[in-house]
């Protein structure tokens, strides 16, 4: 172990096997030490000594140093080759815990380095430790896995240092450590004798020290009182104060003591420190004592000592009213609360107001009522203070509040109307007498508050018409809080008051309550007041929103009643929802002056005709011109139209449309003209737009309509005006001239029109030529629909006419297209043979010869030759393709021949025509590689492989080698195959073609050839080809094939087929494989090879996974002593493993089991002990499987098969090392019964192995159960040490039955955990007196003071009875013992008994029954004691009184003398003396010469107090 010091930077060797720091401080000094323990273990010269060190590092120079100290670890026998792993220090108790592998635990004391304890805590190695610091022990945990916390019994540690150990400084030191009880006679004895030895000092030490507090009484600080002071030292008291100080806290008496000397002396800032330091235990007495000098730091100290009535006195005199309640909350403390609040009133109205809400916001609530609260406040006339107390308190407006609500608003409605009105305003309060709040609130003249606050109508009517005195907008909210009837009837009051002044109230509320109030009760109390006005503005902020056409058209004629023409103008112009038919009347009727109005409703509904007509009959000529020039021009035609039937002068007219021109619909205005026949009116205004350029389709369809009807050169115009509407104008036309409709059509391309007009009107020949022309597919599909009852007509035309006139390539083949679509192709053959064969432009057109081929294909087969014959400018691939989806497939031969498309051919022979004869002939007529091939292709889908495969060779085509190769095997042609693949060899060299040639000379035998083609050049994949042979049992082939490639594996596998096992033994070797040695191996133990058999066992066995498999199949076999002398054999290879020890083992234990327990004890380290131990289970030995589980440390298993199983598995020095062991505690307790039934002789000998861990009750009944109670005593005698009460009342039992009294007496003083009195019941009427003796002394130490001495007078033991009364401390009893022995005339007993109980007897009860018995001689010796004593207390009485008069006297006269100096200083003052300097401030900076010191302490009625700290009291 290596020890490193951070300071240093070095380390140091340690030759330990564990370590541990701790800390320690060494007496007289202030600073810990550092100690390192370490424990070792080392052998010299061959003898091993263990050590156990304890060093201190870096020693303060200076400064005392820790001694070094050392001690022997002693190993018992049995544990010679134990060692320490682990050491841990109880920082608790200053001990050090060694902890050992083997589970022993030696306990040493830090200090002193003293043995304490040794004992094994586990019978398992233990391997990991750590510091259980909170308990002052250590955790460890074992190789079982087991957690262990090991401690020392606080209760038990001092006596047993003290009793066991017989070391009575270690047992005082170790209680004063670590606080532990027992050694307190010990220390009060140490106590006493340095008190006697006048050692105040050590004594002050031990008593701070003691352990438990024990000396720290009233007893020990009046002991350091009486002790008198010699001058020049330091009193003892203070001594044993200043160490107490030094130690730590003082307790409650200790430091009202101390305090009480510091207050004499005027030392108040000593107390200041030892508080903030926290060395004083506070009290409530102490704070009295301290008061006396500082209340701030009574407070402090009654605050610690929770003496709380005593802090809210302090807290009341403060005035820190608000920390009492924090304090009594804090404490739980419940002071008188309303003394309080009435003692702040009288002097502080704002601070008692923050003391009451403090109180109501207590938990639990207010302790005060809040009614006596406002109350105090109201008595002293303080308004402010109680609204400020109520509002607060009231704020969670709760109904049990109600009172005092109607309280603070009746105080201020009557004081502050200001005040209840802005609180009514909060609207915090909701449960308060509203009545007699409306009546103060009418009476203060908050109207708007009464009118909250009544609920009569006839109360509010009152009130309400009080407007002067209420504000518009608040009265307009009270409104909202009416119902609809209530508000009406206010309404209408308000009115009938004051129309003019109360109007605009109205107004406001009918506005902002309408949709309560209704619009119509709104509207209807306007109306009954014949107030336009109020209406007016009331419906003005109601319009935006509504809906309602009466609404609107109300508000339009408002409006129009009050002059307001602008809004009647905006609304009929923006609004969308007044009733135009209604309002137009309305204006109409009302005639006024301005006619916006409706021009606005007649131009936005379509009343344009109405207005016009209006207009012009009331001669506003100047209104029709600004409408259509300004309003709405698009409106003109109407004008116009409804001024024509107005027989309005046409130059008003005509005038009227040119001022508009451009802006006017010429449209809407021609159909106005036309319908009453004036078109020519509008020549002048046409010809004026045309000249402007326009381009107008309306305008230009007007004027031709003119032209039409004038006859003015018509066809001109339709040809060459681009700009009018086709359609338009040609619908004109139909009626009157249908040439010039179809002229008009078609420049418009009007399909449908023209192809109408030309129907109706027989014109087929102009609709032939324009569908021509238009080569247009949807045109085509129209017309020859063939629900056009005009197509005959239309197709002779087109055939006759359109057709033959046309030059364009593009206008025939749109209509072939259009006859094609329409699926017509006998009228499409008859058109294309008068193109096509009758030498027409298009004779030898391509696409035209091709669309008669292929239209005669589809429509009419039989005419196909004939066009193949003829036509020779036709596509033949295409067009044949066609003719084999046709199934036309001579003709498609036919084609395809014509053309030179041989392969084309043959495959319509052969896919089509399906002969493949033919085909074969057309192939010699041909001799085409390409033709060969398509017929071995097809040869060889029809099985033909032989001739296919002559084809193949023909056509020289290695491509499909594949698929012959396929067919040839399935057809087991071999012979044809290997001359095809000899041909394919020559063209490519693929793989597949070598191997299958290979595997084809396989399948014929020719090995020979085989073995010539593998030794030239190839691609073969040789190793497939192999595993295909093997796969087909061609194992001569395989052979070769596996030899050559050196696949010894496969070799291997191929020669064992072959029944050629030493070679497969040689390949197998060269292979090394396991899997070929396991083929081998099984195949020649299945021949019954087993010299061959064991060399492949011998290299499969060495792999782990494989071992068992052999086995297996050996056992299955029934080869049971070649597998174990293969085992055997496997034994001594180099690569042995574990799994060939445990199969050999398991093969023992199921065949040759006498070899077993030699093969365990050889071998156990190599052995796979869990499954022998199943084997040996299996097959039941017993012996064996116990070695098993004690190798396995599986002693459980052990012990309960040794128990199960003793006839073969019992050894009773092995069982005593398993039980030992075990983890279940109740084999202990079996293995107590397996022993008691089968070798009783050897159970205490178990017992005393399992004392540390059986529970000896149990053990105990057990064996009063069977009846042998007394086979175990040497046991129990063993254990007894535990002061167990079973074993101590078991032995007791025994020592009763066998009268050994001494034993039974002993047993009694050292053990006394059993049924005391019950064994003194049975003992007492014993024959034998030492046992009645022994039961008197039972009673005794019972406490059964009466029986005990009764038991021993009865016997004549006197001395006992004595003894016994003495011990009991009763005084009755010793004073009838006395009378016992005067009735039984003992004198000498009577006079023993008055010395042995001199305690307990009065003096006056002794010499009365001396005297009155004659026994005055024997009472002498007692009355001379007893004279002694009191005549020495009384002495010393006399000498105490003597002592204090004395001290007071002293004290007077030094008293006299400080008051003596005082005056004497007072007379040699000044009369005006400036201010001493401030501390910090020299006497020579400011401005004098007074530098002298101020006048002592002394010279204020106190003793001189030293600079600094406490009195002096001596050092610490």
């Amino acid at each position: 172990m290596q020890l490193f010091s951070v300071d240093q930077q070095r380390s140091q060797a340690l030759e330990a096997h564990a370590a541990s720091f701790a800390s320690f401080r060494v007496p007289g000094n202030d600073k810990d030490s550092i100690l390192i323990s370490f424990a070792s273990k080392t052998s010299n010269a061959g003898q091993i000594t263990s050590k156990l060190h304890i060093i201190e590092l870096g020693a303060q120079p200076g400064k005392p140093s820790f001694t070094k100290k050392q001690a022997d670890l002693f190993f018992p026998p049995d544990f010679a080759d134990d060692f320490p792993v682990a050491m841990q220090i109880s920082h608790k108790y200053g001990m050090i815990y060694v902890i050992t592998k083997l589970g022993l635990l030696f306990v040493y004391d830090l200090e002193t380095a003293t043995a304490v304890y040794r004992n094994r805590i586990s019978p398992d190695p233990i391997f990991l430790t750590s510091e259980a610091s909170s308990v002052g022990g250590f955790y460890a945990i074992n190789r079982r896995g087991q957690v262990l916390l090991a401690t020392v019994n606080e209760t038990t540690l001092v006596p047993f240092v003290s009793g066991q150990l017989n070391n009575l400084e270690l047992a005082v030191n170790l209680a004063k450590r670590g606080n532990l009880p027992g050694a307190e006679n010990l220390v009060v004895q140490r106590f006493q004798e340095l008190f006697a030895q006048t050692k105040y000092k050590e004594a002050a030490e031990l008593a701070a020290e003691s352990p438990q507090g024990i000396l720290r009484t009233p007893d020990t600080v009046a002991k350091f009182q009486s002790v008198p002071v010699q001058s020049g030292q330091t009193p003892p008291l203070l001594q044993y104060f200043g160490t107490l100080l030094t130690r730590g806290k003082l307790n409650a008496f200790e430091s009202l003591e101390l305090s009480r000397l510091v207050v004499n002396q005027n030392k108040k800032n000593l107390l200041e420190n030892w508080l903030a330091e926290d060395k004083l235990e506070c009290s409530e007495e102490l704070g009295d004592l301290v008061k006396t000098v500082d209340n701030d730091l009574a407070l402090k100290i009654y605050i610690k000592a929770r003496a709380t009535p005593k802090v809210v006195a302090a807290f009341a005199e403060r005035r820190e009213f608000d920390k009492i309640l924090i304090y009594s909350k804090q404490v739980g403390y419940t002071p008188d609360y309303l003394f309080l609040l009435q003692t702040i009133l009288r002097s502080d109205p704002q601070g008692a107001v923050n003391f009451a809400l403090m109180m109501s916001q207590m938990e639990g609530g207010c302790p005060v009522d809040y009614n006596t609260i406002t109350d105090l406040f109201l008595q002293r006339n303080m308004i402010r203070e109680a609204t400020a107390f109520l509002l607060d308190v009231l704020k969670p407006n709760l109904p049990e509040h109600a009172f005092l609500q109607t309280k603070v608003l009746e105080i201020n409605l009557v004081t502050f109307p200001n005040v209840a009105d802005a609180i009514l305003a909060n609207g915090m309060f909701s449960h308060y007498d509203r009545p007699r709040i409306a009546q103060l609130c009418e009476k203060a003249g908050l109207y708007m508050r009464a009118l909250q606050h009544y609920s009569e109508l006839s109360d509010i009517k009152r009130i309400i018409v009080n407007t002067h005195a209420i504000e518009p907008q608040a009265l307009v909210e009270f409104f909202g809080t009416l119902s609809r009837e209530w508000a009406l009837e206010c309404m209408k009051d308000l009115l009938l008051v004051n129309l003019r002044g109360n109007l605009q109230i109205i107004v406001q509320v009918a506005k902002e309550y309408c949709e309560q109030l209704g619009v119509d009760a709104c509207i209807k109390i306007f109306e009954q007041f014949k107030s336009y006005e109020g209406l007016y503005f009331f419906l003005g902020s109601y319009l935006s929103s509504s809906e309602d056409p009466d609404i609107h058209f109300k508000y339009i004629e408002a409006a129009a009643k009050t002059g307001q023409i602008k809004e009647v103008e905006r609304v009929t112009r923006e609004s969308n929802f007044y009733d135009p038919e209604k309002t137009k009347n309305f204006l109409m009727e009302a005639k006024l002056p301005d006619a916006r109005p409706l021009i606005n409703v007649c131009d936005r509904y379509g009343f344009v005709p109405d207005l016009t007509h209006y207009l012009y009959s009331s001669n506003m000529l100047r209104y029709i011109e600004g409408y259509v020039q300004k309003v709405n021009p698009g409106n003109a035609p109407l004008v116009v139209g409804q001024l024509l039937d107005d027989e309005c002068p046409e130059d008003f007219i005509k005038g009227l449309i040119l001022s508009v021109r451009s802006l006017l619909p010429v449209e809407p205005l021609v159909e106005e003209c036309e319908k009453r026949n004036r078109l020519r009116l509008l020549t002048q205004f046409l010809e004026h737009l045309v000249s402007e350029g326009s381009q107008d389709v309306h305008v230009h369809n007007a004027l031709g309509k003119i032209i039409i009807d004038s006859n003015n050169n018509p066809e001109h115009f339709l040809t060459t005006n681009p700009y009018y509407d086709s359609r338009v104008v040609g619908k004109y036309c139909e009626k009157r001239d249908p040439t010039l409709a179809v002229v008009a059509y078609r420049r418009g391309q009007c399909d449908d029109e023209l192809i109408n007009v030309t129907n109706k009107n027989s014109l087929f020949k102009l609709q032939a030529r324009y569908v021509v022309e238009r080569m247009d597919g949807d045109l085509w599909a129209k017309v020859l629909d063939p629900e056009n009852e005009f197509r005959r007509q239309l197709i002779d035309q087109v055939v006759s006419t359109a057709l033959p006139e046309s030059k364009s390539p593009e206008q025939v083949s749109a209509a072939v297209k259009a006859f094609m679509t329409a699926d017509l192709p006998h009228e499409l053959i008859e058109l294309l043979e008068k193109i096509v064969l009758q030498n027409s432009a298009f004779s030898g057109n391509f696409n035209l010869q091709n669309l008669l081929i292929l239209t005669a294909i589809k429509a009419d087969p039989s005419r196909v030759m004939d066009y193949i014959n003829r036509l020779d400018n036709f596509d033949g691939p295409a067009v044949g393709e066609v003719a084999v989806e046709a199934q036309l497939y001579e003709e498609a031969f036919a084609i395809f021949k014509k053309f030179n498309l041989n392969v084309q051919a043959v495959n319509v022979l052969l896919d089509n025509i399906r002969d493949i004869n033919r085909a074969v002939e057309f192939a010699f007529r041909v001799e085409e590689d390409a033709v060969w091939s398509q017929v071995a292709k097809a040869q060889l889908r029809e099985g033909l492989v032989s001739d296919a495969i002559e084809s193949f060779i023909r056509a020289d085509d290695a491509t499909q080698f594949l698929e012959v190769i396929r067919a040839a095997e399935e057809a087991d042609v071999y012979h044809d195959l290997v001359k095809y693949l000899l041909m394919v060899r020559q063209k490519a060299k693929e793989p597949k073609v070598d191997s299958e040639l290979i595997y084809a000379y396989a399948k014929i035998d020719r090995l020979g050839d085989i073995e010539e083609f593998i030794l030239m050049p190839n691609v073969a994949n040789l190793p497939n080809v192999g595993d295909r042979l093997y796969d087909e049992a061609l194992y001569e082939a395989a052979k070769i094939i596996f030899a050559f490639i050196s696949n010894w594996a496969k070799l291997a596998c191929t020669l064992v087929k072959l029944k050629q096992f030493q070679g497969a033994v040689d390949a197998a070797r060269k292979a090394n494989s396991s899997k070929t040695w396991k083929e081998v191996c099984f195949a020649c133990v299945d021949a019954e090879e087993f010299r061959l058999a064991q060399i492949c066992g011998l290299n499969i066995i060495v792999q782990v996974d494989d071992l068992e498999e052999v086995s297996e199949y050996y056992q299955n076999r029934g080869c049971f002593n070649e597998l174990i002398s293969l085992m055997e054999s496997g034994l001594g290879l180099e690569r042995a493993h574990m799994g060939i020890f445990t199969e050999l083992g398991v093969l023992y234990a199921r065949y040759r089991y006498e070899k077993l327990m030699e093969h365990i004890k050889l071998f156990s380290t190599r052995l796979n002990i869990p499954k022998l131990i199943r084997a040996c289970d299996e097959q039941q030995h017993w012996k064996e499987l116990t070695y098993l589980y004690i190798q396995y440390d599986e002693f459980d298993n052990a012990a309960t098969t040794v128990m199960n199983h003793s006839p073969e598995a019992w050894d009773h020095m092995q069982f005593k090392d398993i039980i030992v062991k075990v983890a279940n505690v109740e084999l202990y307790y079996k293995a107590v019964h397996f022993y008691l039934q089968e070798h009783p002789d050897l159970i205490n000998d178990v017992l005393n192995v399992l004392a540390l861990r059986v529970d000896h009750t149990r053990v105990v009944d057990i064996m009063r159960k069977a009846g042998h109670l007394r086979l175990v005593k040497p046991y129990m005698v063993a254990v007894q040490s535990n002061n167990v009460s079973a074993v101590n009342e078991a032995l007791n039992e025994i020592y009763v039955e066998e009268e050994d009294y001494d034993r039974l007496r002993e047993s009694i003083d050292f053990h006394d955990n059993f049924d005391q009195i019950g064994l003194a019941q049975k003992i007492e009427k014993h024959e034998l007196l030492e046992m009645r003796r022994v039961a008197a002394y039972i009673y005794k130490k019972a406490g059964r003071w009466k029986q005990s001495i009764a038991l021993s007078k009865k016997d004549n033991l006197y001395k006992d009875a004595m003894e016994t009364a003495s011990q009991s401390g009763d005084r009755e009893l010793a004073e009838e013992l006395l009378v016992y022995f005067i009735d039984q005339g003992k004198k000498e007993c009577f006079a023993s008994c008055l010395f042995v109980c001199y305690d307990l007897i009065r003096a006056d009860v002794a010499l009365e029954l001396a005297w009155m018995n004659n026994m005055i001689d024997f009472a002498f010796p007692y009355l001379l004691q007893f004279i002694r004593e009191y005549t020495g207390k009384v002495d010393e009485l006399i000498k105490d009184k003597i002592d204090a008069l004395k001290e007071e006297k002293a004290k007077e006269n030094e008293e006299k003398d400080i008051i003596k100096q005082q005056n004497m200083y007072a007379q040699l003052l000044p009369l005006a003396l400036p201010a001493p300097p401030m501390p910090g401030m020299g006497g020579a900076g400011m401005g004098g010469g007074f530098a002298a010191p101020p006048p002592p302490m002394g010279g204020m009625g106190m003793p001189p107090m030293p600079p600094f700290g406490m009195p002096p009291m001596g050092s610490y």
